[in-house]
């Protein structure tokens, strides 16, 4: 239980009248009427207000103090976490010069201000060679047709199973690495394939990761899954190595022939090819919202203890490499090192800490010890030394969450890069955690004693790793031998009614920092593993009745938002907290939910239906309640809502 705030003094406004006009018979008797119109009941009146005025300041002291005590602590705020998204580079024409766009490139939306991003890594675009060519059959027998393919124009059946098997793939292997690069395939057929659905064909485009194959993006296919000639566009993923198959080491990609769903045709015989060329239209990198700034001049030292520089901008991202404050004396320069706090700094320790939220750098203070000694902990520039940040990043937030395709300028000409784009909406972006956030989420740090033992210790040391951390769960393994299960639900400032599962994938990147930051923090002996929930979705088939003169547009809308929010892993549930983990769902406790959306006057009728979130299919019948297995939330699919 946590300790009661004290109210100094709980009196108010009456309070004050009342008590003063008590006071009147036995301090002036002479005054006997006490009607609100008498001047000196006025003048009693406005004092009442004057001293609720400075009670109520007094009551805010403890609060005062609270923060005090965090700052005592060292709980600061989170920092703003950068939103983070793929950047497609077109060129202008596929050349063989290779083209190369260099880390730190900038990008932006159109408009006056716009939201800048810069790519994490450099991009290499360069034109492949289709090298070798091999049929296989469940990964097993292999053919080489590299010559039928690229000299004789010979027939190449694709699929080479009789009759046709789901593994059988074509593999296609190329001299140089792909990795994140926009692949154009021109492909010329002889003959169709039978028996299949051109706008349904279960075939799958891979590439070698160096430790499996995973699936590309594909952006356009007009060969109707290879049943005639066109092209077929697609972004290899960010990592492309080579693999030895059948003798040849090469950069492969394949196309291999899946299990077909339920009502899906297959092939009953395989496509032939007798032409694949490539080409390279472009390339993808990683671009996360910042700005670079070099060689910020932040003060000249007045050789004081303690001394905090501001930035020019803020927020201000972690920093990485030559992201550093550097002491210019007397035209020698010297490197200040990070770090989180001077409680290890000595006197000679070149050590800063910086606040990203606030945009500050902060030198070592001097301390009075309660023996009378003074010590220095870190060391202070020189009077009239010159501080510089000689780079950092700028940037962060929820601002950086644009939507596809907003990312649409280059800041500076490439040359053969004809335009640039982002095919997927950016995520990640967190504002910086606000004062309130931060008094709610002290005392559970110090709870934790920053050492995971309990499950609620690995909970709040999940959420405090990182800003993009909404919820976490932790399951206890049943046996000592199994790991500790880290659920972790990713923040989204997304409206409800779009989530799909990919806004509650965990990035790589904050896939690491929950994994470094645990593994500090566990018992030895402890093994963790951190992963996401797995979401069943839910489809709401409702009719309702709308009340007298509302329109029933706008009740569709609030009834589907209604919905999609109840529903939802992070503002879902009857606390609206989120949806609670291993908490089935009712019928009858959405109808109550609706039933308080403004205009509706009455729900006659609601199904649910459990929902394909991958595919967009609803599955089964409908049923009256969805049980939801443990460590499981739900998550809203599409809606039918009918309004009478």
């Amino acid at each position: 239980m946590s300790l009661p705030v004290p109210n100094l003094d709980d009196r108010r406004f009456q309070d004050l009248v009342d008590e003063a006009k008590r006071m009147i018979p036995s301090l002036t008797p002479e005054w006997t009427n006490h009607n609100v119109a008498d001047p000196g009941v006025a003048l009693i009146e406005l004092f009442a207000w004057m001293s609720e005025q400075v009670i109520y300041r007094l009551n805010q002291v403890p609060e005062r103090l609270y923060v005090d005590f965090l700052n005592l602590l060292g709980t600061s705020p989170f920092p703003a976490a950068a939103a983070r998204v793929p950047v497609t580079f077109w060129l202008s024409a596929a050349t063989n010069q290779i083209v190369s766009i260099p880390a730190g490139t900038e990008v932006t939306t159109t408009g006056g201000d716009g939201v800048v991003f810069a790519t994490l890594d450099t991009l290499r675009i360069q034109q492949p060679q289709l090298s070798a060519a091999l049929t296989s059959s469940d990964d097993t027998a292999y053919t080489d047709v590299t010559a039928q393919l690229r000299y004789d124009r010979d027939t190449v059946t694709c699929f080479r199973s009789d009759p046709v098997t789901p593994g059988d793939a074509l593999n296609l292997g190329f001299d140089v690495p792909l990795a994140g690069q926009l692949v154009e395939l021109t492909i010329q057929t002889a003959e169709r394939g039978t028996g299949v659905d051109p706008e349904r064909v279960p075939i799958v485009w891979e590439a070698w990761s160096g430790e499996h194959w995973l699936p590309v993006e594909l952006l356009r296919d007009t060969t109707g899954g290879l049943n005639r000639g066109g092209t077929i566009r697609f972004i290899v993923p960010a990592a492309h190595e080579s693999l030895l198959l059948n003798g040849e080491r090469q950069h492969w990609v394949r196309v291999r022939l899946l299990e077909a769903a339920e009502g899906q045709p297959t092939f009953r015989t395989s496509p032939t090819l007798t032409d694949v060329r490539a080409v390279c239209l472009g390339g993808t990198v990683l671009a996360e919202h910042s700005r670079t700034v070099r060689g910020e001049v932040l003060a000249t030292s007045d050789g004081t203890p303690a001394q905090t520089l501001g930035l020019a901008n803020r927020p201000v991202l972690p920093r990485g490499e030559d992201e550093e404050v550097v002491v210019v004396t007397d035209g020698h320069e010297e490197r200040y090192t990070e770090v989180a706090d001077f409680s290890a700094s000595g006197p000679g320790d070149r050590h800063v800490v910086i606040d990203g939220a606030a945009g500050t750098v902060t030198f070592g203070p001097r301390i009075r010890y309660p023996d009378g000694s003074t010590v220095q902990h870190g060391a202070v520039p020189a009077y009239g030394a010159q501080v510089t940040m000689r780079r950092y990043r700028t940037g962060g937030g929820t601002l950086g969450n644009v939507g596809a395709g907003a990312l649409t300028k280059l800041r500076s000409a490439i040359p053969y890069v004809d335009e640039v784009s982002n095919l997927q909406p950016a995520r990640g972006g967190v504002d910086p955690e606000t004062i309130d956030e931060v008094k709610v989420r002290g005392p559970r740090t110090l709870r934790t004693g920053q050492r995971a033992v309990t499950p609620s210790d690995y909970e709040q040391l999940t959420c405090e790793a990182s800003p993009q951390v909404a919820r976490a769960r932790c399951v206890p393994p049943t046996d000592p031998r199994d790991p500790v299960r880290l659920l972790v639900v990713p923040a989204s400032d997304r409206d409800p009614r779009t989530f799909t599962l990919d806004d509650f994938a965990l990035t790589a990147p904050l896939f690491t920092t929950i994994r470094d930051h645990l593994d500090a923090r566990r018992t030895i002996g402890a093994s963790v593993e951190v992963s996401a929930p797995y979401y069943q979705g839910v489809s709401v088939v409702v009719r309702l009745r709308a009340s007298a003169g509302r329109s029933t547009s706008a009740i569709k809308e609030r009834v589907d938002t209604a919905i999609a929010r109840f529903l939802s892993p992070l503002t879902g549930g009857p606390r609206g907290q989120g949806w609670p983990f291993d908490h089935d769902l009712s019928a009858a406790a959405l109808v109550s939910v609706l039933e308080e959306v403004a205009g509706v006057d009455g729900v006659d009728e609601l199904a649910l239906f459990e929902y394909d979130l991958r595919n967009g299919q609803r599955l089964g019948d409908m049923v009256e309640a969805i049980p939801l297995e443990p460590a499981s939330l739900f998550l809203s699919g599409r809606n039918r809502v009918v309004v009478t």
